[in-house]
């Protein structure tokens, strides 16, 4: 049966990549939604723009009559918000944005999605669902053993985690108070093709292929569990299909990794694809007073320690089973398989990269809070 199914932040990271997955896996239309901000580009979904199933509309989700609109004309059986500001560090500087985004425009599209639902009847109206793409990180920070669930408590320690969860607790709300039939996934960390370079993976990935400082905050130890993108694009996708309107569901690989080791795979697998050796702009590397001159030249002597960010969370890990038990879902790709293609996709796309940076790459410190 083909339905239309409205994305929200699909010119994004993991919108893309779901946008990819339905349209290679279903028959359904795609509604596409975007602003279009900084990590939000036309270049992203290029490939897909083609598609006859697929329709772009450049909106904010801010707005409300538009939304009303997009919902009352096209009248999706599904709404997934991946629509959000999403960098931890641009949330420190400017927090503004991120209400607006992460919390009033989710407040926007639940009043959008309940005012069509309310007018729906029988089997649309019994099969319609609106998905929050939130986080982990609105959880807090865990000690050294333990794992978030579906009952941890909220405890925000960022802009941006406050504002997600300002949203989840909406759409909480708005199943418990009108009935709305949502669901909420909160996922780990993600990491694969298409995201903006300004995330751990793509940020080392390309520096050390320009030869640049690996910046890695404070000691290098915050852990993170780390999934592929496709993995979430997955879950999300059987959860609409199985999962129980008013539910939650905790996305995680079960795979904890450090900061520093993840940044250290990165140069050992850049090592393979691009050889150190191989690579002239790891001259300056060897320059004058660096540690590596005279000797071969090597990415991992790229990794440089630096100020912390404020607030920095230390760990996060998410226990899996009920999406697990309930869906059938289990993550399919290996962190060194997966880890492995997304550094060969930043080496074969620095075109891409370059043209959603605006041009050359900017290497602005963000994160240390702005200027009261």
């Amino acid at each position: 049966m083909t339905e239309t199914q409205l994305v929200t932040g699909g010119a994004g990271f993991i919108g893309s990549n779901y946008i990819r997955s339905i349209l290679s896996t279903t028959s359904d239309q795609i509604l596409i939604v975007d602003k279009l901000t900084y990590a939000g580009n036309l270049a992203t979904i290029q490939d897909v723009g083609g598609d006859p199933r697929v329709q772009f509309f450049e909106a904010d989700i801010v707005d409300a009559g538009q939304m009303r609109r997009l919902f009352e004309i096209h009248r999706p059986r599904v709404a997934v918000n991946f629509a959000a500001e999403s960098h931890v560090d641009r949330s420190i500087d400017g927090p503004r944005n991120f209400v607006q985004s992460n919390t009033v425009g989710v407040f926007e599209l639940l009043e959008a999605a309940s005012r069509y639902w309310v007018k729906l009847s029988g089997i649309q109206r019994d099969r319609f669902r609106f998905l929050q793409v939130s986080t982990d990180e609105v959880f807090g920070s865990l000690g050294e053993e333990g794992h978030f669930s579906e009952e941890s408590h909220y405890q925000p320690r960022s802009p941006y985690s406050a504002t997600k969860a300002s949203a989840d607790h909406l759409v909480r709300a708005y199943n418990e108070t009108y009935q709305l039939p949502t669901i909420i996934t909160n996922c780990t960390n993600n990491y694969g093709p298409y995201q903006y370079p300004e995330k751990l993976i793509p940020v080392a990935t390309l520096n050390a292929l320009a030869g640049k400082e690996i910046p890695v905050y404070g000691d290098g130890t915050h852990v993170r569990d780390w999934i592929h993108v496709d993995d979430h694009c997955r879950a999300i996708t059987g959860v609409l299909r199985l999962g129980r309107p008013g539910s939650t569901y905790a996305i995680g690989a079960r795979n904890e990794l450090t900061n520093l080791e993840v940044v250290e795979a990165v140069c050992d697998v850049l090592e393979e694809v691009v050889p150190a050796a191989d690579n002239p702009e790891l001259a300056a590397v060897r320059s004058e007073g660096s540690p590596t001159k005279g000797a071969s030249p090597n990415y991992r002597d790229l990794i440089t320690f630096v100020e912390d960010r404020p607030g920095h969370d230390r760990r996060y890990a998410m226990d899996p089973s009920k999406i697990e038990s309930e869906i059938g879902w289990s993550p399919q790709r290996t962190f060194e398989e997966g880890l492995k293609e997304t550094v060969k996709w930043y080496v074969e796309n620095q075109k891409w990269c370059a043209e959603v940076r605006g041009g050359p790459f900017k290497e602005d410190r963000l994160g240390l809070g702005p200027t009261r």
